[in-house]
């Protein structure tokens, strides 16, 4: 390998704030933030969501909020609610 090309390959600490999971993992990321965890201070990186917490991972089934498409609906054809038929 040619030297001074390959970027710097070091221990990151990933946290997954959704679960509030830390992974120390490997990488070339270079945060600004750094946090001690388990007595060494490691480079620090917040994550929306990891293996932690994705539902295909976890196995959790996550309803998705309905309550827009029931307003909508309400909106479009709630005129006809009170009608009778003919």
């Amino acid at each position: 390998m040619r030297a001074n090309i390959h970027p710097s390959y070091q221990e990151v600490l990933f946290h997954d704030t959704n679960a509030d999971v830390y992974f120390v993992i490997r990488s070339t990321l270079q945060p600004k933030q750094t946090r001690e965890f388990e007595g060494k201070i490691y480079p620090y990186v917040t994550l929306d969501i990891s293996s932690a917490s994705h539902p295909f991972y976890t196995g959790e089934v996550r309803q998705a909020s309905n309550e827009g498409r029931v307003a909508s609906f309400n909106k479009r054809f709630g005129r006809f609610a009170g009608r009778k038929k003919a």
